[in-house]
């Protein structure tokens, strides 16, 4: 029985980024939102876009390309919102992640996920979980757990609070 739970299919949200295709597990995504207006909150980092109003909560919104260094993403008909759940220093956090295009929820068996390279990525291999493909496409699968730190977000509700908005209120009930 044990073996057959371990051989269950890994389901990820696929997104691109720019001509790349990533993957989120979609335990951690709780919804996708089309492009709303982002609040900029003063000194925070560049790829801190800001924090949009979620049913009555502020949530910070995280420009990936420009944490990866591939450039700011480009408001377009398809750019959206991946609102996601993040375990930092043992409590949730909800945070919004943009994206150019959400593609489809795809599903992968373990042994179809490759160890993320050491070389060769836009991003940082410790943000890799591992790397699948579909077709001929490579699909970087993101950790996201391991792309936003305790002390980013530390300095994000520093700012929040100087701007008169609470990160807390981001977290879930």
């Amino acid at each position: 029985m044990a073996e057959a739970a371990s051989s269950n299919d890994n389901q990820s949200l696929t997104f691109t980024l720019g001509r790349e295709l990533f993957a989120l597990d979609i335990a951690s995504v709780r919804e996708v939102l089309e492009l709303v207006n982002i609040t900029r909150v003063p000194r925070t980092p560049e790829y801190i876009r800001g924090v949009i109003n979620l049913r009555g909560r502020a949530v910070p919104v995280v420009d990936l390309k420009l944490k990866f260094g591939m450039g700011a993403t480009e408001r377009t008909v398809n750019t959206c919102i991946i609102i996601v759940e993040v375990c930092l220093d043992g409590e949730d956090t909800v945070l919004g992640a943009l994206a150019d295009s959400v593609q489809e929820v795809y599903e992968m068996e373990t042994s179809q996920i490759e160890p993320p390279p050491r070389m060769g990525t836009p991003i940082r291999s410790d943000f890799i979980r591992g790397m699948g493909k579909t077709g001929e496409q490579f699909i970087i699968i993101l950790d996201i757990n391991k792309v936003f730190t305790s002390m980013e977000l530390a300095g994000l509700s520093q700012a929040l609070g100087e701007a008169g908005t609470d990160l807390a209120e981001a977290r879930p009930q």
